[in-house]
């Protein structure tokens, strides 16, 4: 290690119990550029930094599951390696409610493996049980309780994304109300005052990518002006934004259901940010529930 070029060494260990979603985590950080090793025994976690930097950052994913593992251990290790002056280490755990955790395990009829000849409820005990400790020494504590895969994948980008492009990454989303506010975003616009397409029968079961949605929330006598002003307060704040050191920028934009007006405009936003040369990505937490709604759940154990 040298002043100028820092620790030859960034490391992220994931982990968290079966089912909370470590290997979407470790997939992520693969498409982000880590070198991504699942499921490593702890003992052959210290032979990684020996010898000359890997170049790239790695991402370990630690599993209760292992035969070596001991929570003792692992707590050792990770001092270990934030005394290493070589080695800049961040400890992910991916929590999750034991009651998701046991229906994640239900809907894949697979035994805990912490528990294979009992009910997946032990298992999720003994797993949350042993891994308490590490929870404890987290540098990042992600609930992945209510997180759809898209969630999980956009709070490990929002994180750790080390493309250094030099521009701030914005991400426009929309969701419901009713549904809570999505974490890790920072800055929300209530959409609500808008007219509402709910209450037109041609347009209830549409959603706000379709330009008859968007035409009727642009009638409302009122987007014009804010739409407008809105444009121009985030062309104002993201340069300032950037100047401040940060990478990433999430704007939400809520309604009642999340189908309708808050679509229409992080559409539109989107569209305009992008136009003027920032990095935007769209999401709509709702759609995209409603769209996995008859599909397996992304954070079950398959994905542990």
């Amino acid at each position: 290690m040298t002043a100028d070029t820092g620790p030859d060494h960034r490391i992220i260990f994931v982990t968290g119990p079966s089912g909370a979603g470590r290997t979407t985590t470790i997939g992520v950080l693969e498409d982000l550029g880590y070198e991504g090793i699942d499921n490593i025994p702890l003992s052959l976690v210290p032979r990684l930094i020996e010898g000359a930097p890997l170049g790239r950052p790695i991402a370990l994913g630690l599993d209760a599951r292992n035969r070596d593992f001991n929570a003792t251990a692992l707590i050792e290790l990770i001092d270990s390696l934030t005394r290493d002056p070589r080695v800049a280490l961040e400890v992910v755990y991916l929590d999750c409610a034991p009651s998701v955790l046991i229906r994640r395990f239900s809907e894949t009829r697979r035994r805990h493996p912490l528990a294979p000849d009992e009910t997946p409820a032990r298992g999720v005990d003994r797993e949350i049980d042993l891994l308490a400790p590490i929870r404890l020494r987290a540098d990042h504590l992600i609930d992945t309780t209510d997180f759809t895969q898209h969630d999980l994948k956009a709070e490990i980008a929002r994180l750790f994304d080390t493309s250094g492009t030099g521009r701030l990454s914005v991400s426009v989303q929309s969701f419901s109300y009713k549904r809570g506010v999505p974490r890790g975003v920072d800055m929300i616009f209530d959409c609500r005052f808008l007219a509402n397409p709910h209450w037109s029968a041609e347009l209830r079961e549409l959603d706000g990518r379709d330009p008859r949605v968007e035409s009727y929330v642009r009638s409302d006598p009122r987007f014009a002006v804010f739409f407008q002003k809105l444009c121009d307060l985030l062309l104002f704040l993201l340069p300032a934004h950037l100047e401040e050191g940060k990478a990433h920028l999430a704007i939400g934009f809520g309604c009642t259901g999340g189908q309708h007006r808050s679509v229409v405009v992080a559409e539109l936003v989107g569209n305009a940010l992008a136009a003027a040369g920032w990095p935007v990505s769209k999401r709509h937490r709702e759609l995209e529930r409603r769209a996995a709604s008859g599909q397996p759940d992304a954070m079950k154990v398959a994905d542990a």
